[in-house]
This record gives C-alpha cells, sequence and structure tokens, in this order.
C-alpha cells in the first residue's frame, strides 16, 4: 500500500494528471446548484486517485475603487494567511502533511482557490478541510495585512522602475480611462497604504458569498460526493453579497500616444483598444481571426511582417481578452529603440490591411487546422479541465461549450472575420504606449 501511495503521489506532483483516452473525448459535465445557492459544475473520472477542485467569486480586480484599489487583490491573498484558528504556517505544513496543493487564481473578474489531493478518504477530508476553513472563516490578521501591505508597495515601488510595468500600467488607463479594467491589480502605493482591516472584511463579506460561488469539481469522487463536498466548501459563506456586475466599458476610445522616457536599451509598445466580453457573438470569428492575424505565433502575419520580413522584434503577438465587460484588444512587442517608429509603423499598417481586406482563404483554412488540432491539448489533463469548468460556470456558458468548440471554430468565414474586425477594431481609434521611446520624451497624438 505504501509503494502505491508513493506513486500516486509521484504521479501527482508531476502533473500528470491526464484525462483519459480518446484524446477527442469531451468530459461529460455534470451541473447543479448546491443547497448553499453555490453553482456546481462537476466531471467524474476514476483513471488517477487524485481530485482538483476550484472555488471562484466575483471578487476580482474589477470590483476595486480607485481610492482602495489593490484591495480585491489583497483580501484574496489572505485567505489562506489565517483561517478558523489555524495560522498560515499551520495551514501550508496541514496540506503538505497529506501532500496536497493549495493555489489561487485572481484576474479582472473572478478570485477564488484551487485544491488538489489524493482521492482517498483521509488525505481528501484533511485538505477539503483546511479548504473550507480558508474560504469561509478567513481571519485577516492585523500583523499579516501589515507584513503583505508593505511586500506589495515594494513591489509597487520596484515595479515603477521597470519599462514592461510602466507600459503595462500605462496602457490600462490609455484603453479603459478610471474604469477598474484600467487600475492595477496590485493597486497604487497610496490606495494599498489607505487599506485597513475593515475594509478585507467587508469587502469578504459583499463579494464572497454562497449566492455568487462557482464551484468546479474534477476527478476521483462520485456525484453523490461532490455533492457533499460543494455544500462543505459553501455553506458557511456570507449569504448576502453586492450585484456581481462590474460597470461597462466605455467601447470608444480616443486615439492617443503616450512617448515615455526610459534608459532601457529597447523600447516596449504596446497598442489597442476594448475588444469584446466573454459571451460576445463576435467571439469566434474574432478569435480565429486574431490568430491569422498575431496570435498563432510564427505563423500570424504579425510574425511574418516584424520578424520574418524585418527581423525588428523577437517576438511579437495580439490577443482579445474577453471579461465579463469588454477586456482589451491588444498587440504587443519590444525592438530596438532606433527601429521603434518603423516597427509601430508596420504594426499599424498591417493592422488596418487586415481590417480592411481580412484574411486569405488559405490563411483561415490553415488556422482551422492549427486550432482544431490543437483542441486535445486544451482538455488534456484535470487542471485543463477543471480550468474550463470554472470559466463555464462563471461566465454562464453552454455546458456543450467543449463539444461545440470545434464545430464553432470550423465553422467562421473569412467574411465573418472581416465584418466582425471591422466593426470592433478602429484603427483610427487606438491607444499606443511606448515606453523607453525613440526621442526620450512624453507625446500624443497620432
Amino acid at each position: 500500500m505504501r509503494t502505491n501511495f508513493l506513486a500516486a503521489v509521484a504521479l501527482f506532483l508531476s502533473g500528470s494528471l491526464v484525462f483519459s483516452a480518446p484524446a477527442f473525448a469531451t468530459p461529460k459535465i455534470e451541473h447543479w446548484q448546491a443547497d448553499s445557492g453555490a453553482r456546481v459544475y462537476f466531471v467524474e473520472n476514476h483513471d488517477l486517485p487524485m481530485l482538483d477542485v476550484a472555488v471562484s467569486f466575483a471578487a476580482g480586480s474589477g470590483f476595486d475603487t480607485a481610492e482602495k484599489s489593490g484591495l480585491a487583490a489583497l483580501t484574496h491573498g489572505l485567505l489562506d494567511l489565517g483561517a478558523d484558528g489555524l495560522s498560515e504556517d499551520e495551514i501550508a505544513r496541514k496540506i503538505a502533511d497529506v501532500g496536497a496543493q493549495l493555489g489561487g487564481h485572481f484576474d479582472m473578474d473572478r478570485a477564488g482557490m484551487t485544491l488538489r489531493t489524493l482521492s482517498s478518504a483521509a488525505e481528501r477530508d484533511q485538505a477539503l478541510d483546511i479548504l473550507a476553513r480558508v474560504l469561509q472563516q478567513p481571519l485577516f490578521p492585523e500583523e499579516v495585512l501589515a507584513r503583505e501591505k508593505a511586500r506589495v508597495i515594494a513591489g509597487l515601488k520596484e515595479a515603477e522602475t521597470k519599462p514592461d510595468s510602466i507600459a503595462s500600467k500605462a496602457f490600462g488607463k490609455a484603453v479603459f480611462g478610471t474604469h477598474p479594467y484600467g487600475f492595477q491589480a496590485s493597486g497604487e502605493v497610496g490606495s494599498v497604504e489607505r487599506i485597513q482591516r475593515a475594509d478585507l472584511e467587508e469587502f469578504y463579506r459583499s463579494h464572497y458569498s454562497a449566492k455568487g460561488a462557482v464551484v468546479a469539481i474534477m476527478g476521483d469522487v462520485t456525484r453523490a460526493e461532490a455533492e457533499a463536498i460543494a455544500q462543505q466548501l459553501t455553506v458557511q459563506l456570507p449569504q448576502g453579497g453586492d450585484d456581481a456586475r462590474i460597470a461597462p466599458v466605455a467601447m470608444q476610445i480616443e486615439a492617443s500616444e503616450q512617448r515615455i522616457a526610459h534608459p532601457a536599451t529597447q523600447s516596449h509598445i504596446l497598442i489597442g483598444v476594448p475588444g469584446i466580453a466573454r459571451t460576445d457573438p463576435d467571439y469566434f470569428p474574432l478569435f480565429v481571426g486574431n490568430y491569422i492575424f498575431g496570435g498563432g505565433g510564427f505563423v500570424s502575419r504579425l510574425m511574418n511582417e516584424i520578424r520574418e520580413k524585418r527581423g525588428m522584434a523577437y517576438s511579437v503577438y495580439s490577443y482579445f481578452m474577453p471579461m465579463q465587460q469588454p477586456g482589451a484588444f491588444q498587440v504587443g512587442l519590444q525592438t530596438k529603440k532606433e527601429q521603434a517608429d518603423e516597427a509601430l509603423q508596420t504594426v499599424r499598417s498591417t493592422l488596418r490591411e487586415f481590417i480592411a481586406k481580412g484574411p486569405t482563404a488559405k490563411e483561415l483554412v490553415a488556422a482551422k487546422q492549427n486550432v482544431i488540432g490543437g483542441f486535445p491539448l486544451r482538455i488534456d489533463s484535470n487542471k485543463k479541465i477543471l480550468d474550463y469548468l470554472s470559466v463555464i460556470g462563471f461566465y454562464e456558458l453552454p455546458l456543450t461549450y467543449l463539444d461545440d468548440f470545434v464545430g464553432k471554430v470550423d465553422q467562421v468565414t473569412v467574411a465573418q472575420i472581416h465584418d466582425a474586425f471591422k466593426r470592433r477594431v478602429n484603427p483610427d481609434a487606438m491607444a499606443t504606449v511606448i515606453v523607453g521611446a525613440p526621442d526620450g520624451k512624453e507625446g500624443a497624438g497620432q
């Protein structure tokens, strides 16, 4: 038995939690509402003696205010640093004792905790008990908060010297203005200094509610066991909660260009505009179209124009960040200062041509082959399936989302991509940020 246990732990720690064959089979997703009010998404799989759990809430940085930006991230960060009579060291030790892994996820929309554990009763029960305490009875100790605030503030001050961080901060403000999507997730030095323990407690009560919880469960348990787990993890959560909707994003922005001086040898360039929400009907045309334009790595137009033809950057990319409200459509690259203006002009002209003419039929066929051919890799591990369960649950996507994915991609046409990009991306109204600009000056206008 001991040998089998160690073998299971080795598999667990290696991350080789592969979903069973056939590779193209999509998992069967079960869904219900727990007695607590939480929404539950479950995939049963007994191939390995493992259990993965994620609990998510509408508690991301999009719910911050300018006065106390960074509050959402601090609240999330302190969940497992003291809970229900356990110190952070005791939590870490008890999790390590059973070979489990406690983690978290945080973005502009969501915040939550994850657990990976052996599914045998003794190990599973102890790990789930710790997760239940962390989620439902966090302590937010004053001394830990003071330490974490100091750590965050030190990180923010260091980030003020780094060109990529400077560019990201300026880009967020240029694209989203005063909307919380434009805030730094970690906040500002002044806003973090203002955060008190009472703020964390209030944010927790408002955003970590049972009715707003999404529980994803993947692995070696039965439906009945999954029902009990979901209830255990959410029954003592706050029952109230604020509106889980983030304020609308202003979709129309004016063209702007910021040139920010920095001693770095390379210019960091970001270009973008508000893009699409997660449930947008244009999602698949824009997803496939962006793969062709700048999301497909070495097979993308941007890579061909910037790297292959001109050798101006090692990497150049574009992506849509679909969130509850429209996240950014972003293009980014780094290049030598002396060729930054040429690289920027090449990106702009490549984008204009793509919007004006759309992709070619040949490009679309190649993109579909790559995306569809790579689809099995999207669901080839327990963790990846767990992530999809969380996304499907949080954004209330169809339970058939994974079943439909390949078909949706295959149905995209050249005309749909052309139409979607023309409507959603205006090349004459985009924000541009250049850190380490050639002239070393602040500027505006395109």
